[in-house]
């Protein structure tokens, strides 16, 4: 499959992963849609990209995401690609007293978001020669990081629900494909988790867009870049030595503080 001359939709394309997958997929020729809940971002990517089209949309709200399709079909008849990229990460310290809304917000984003999505684009993008959808997890779906709980959760359930999808939409005209990336250099991986960070840098953005357009390309059906593909596989040579060392790594936060991808 190439990736060119098609029209492309990324949820959370405002910053980090998104963008960056953005910035490349344009360059390529492709007609690039993306969405973001933060109006002044999107104008920004506006600026510097001024052909990618920008919707403000909120993934975790299921008339927002229908009022989307509606707008994008009418709009983008052509659309054939669905990147389902937006998430947020939390240092989560469930010893602590927490809003029962609150603690789920991974969820609503993280997985019901994609769900939803999926549900609502699936009809039309099966209308569509080679249409493709791509569902972003984590090399944290294998082995958690228990500083992140709900976080590390949803990618799970993410990476389970894309298998499970792929076997469904087995002979109709869309691909499914995972794409777990490890950390990466952006605005997710910084902030609170500096600290649990220790000094190591994650893989360069960049680097991460160009591993999943060439994986996609290759026909893998689950992209895992570098330290991804090491969680992966001591997932199953060693589940429980794995994560005790993720456990090492850092102690839950006091205010739990949001990351957004």
């Amino acid at each position: 499959m190439k990736l060119e001359k098609k029209t492309v939709l990324i949820t959370g394309g405002t910053s980090g992963i998104g963008l960056e997958l953005a910035r490349q997929l344009y360059q390529r020729g492709n007609k690039v849609i993306v969405t973001g809940r933060d109006q002044a971002k999107l104008d920004a990517v506006k600026r510097e990209l001024p052909g990618v089209h920008t919707f403000n949309s909120d993934v975790s709200d299921p008339v927002a995401i229908a009022a989307l399709h509606d707008k994008l079909v009418a709009q983008f008849p052509e659309l054939d690609t669905l990147i389902n990229n937006a998430g947020i990460m939390r240092n989560l310290n469930l010893n602590r007293d927490r809003d029962l809304n609150d603690v789920t917000r991974e969820i609503e984003i993280n997985l019901s978001g994609p769900v939803r999505m999926v549900q609502q684009f699936l009809p039309h993008l099966k209308t569509r020669k080679g249409a493709l959808i791509v569902n972003v997890s984590s090399g944290l779906a294998f082995v958690p990081l228990p500083v992140s709980p709900v976080y590390c959760a949803t990618k799970a359930a993410l990476h389970s629900f894309t298998q499970s999808l792929r076997i469904q939409l087995d002979g109709t005209s869309v691909t499914v494909i995972e794409l777990a990336p490890p950390a990466v250099e952006t605005p997710l991986l910084r902030g609170e988790f500096a600290e649990e960070m220790k000094g190591q840098k994650g893989m360069d953005v960049k680097v991460l867009a160009k591993r999943a357009i060439a994986g996609i390309e290759a026909g893998r059906m689950e992209i895992r870049p570098g330290l991804s593909n090491v969680l992966k596989a001591m997932s199953r040579i060693a589940p429980q030595f794995m994560l005790r060392q993720m456990a090492k790594m850092a102690k839950p936060g006091v205010a739990g503080s949001t990351l957004t991808a």
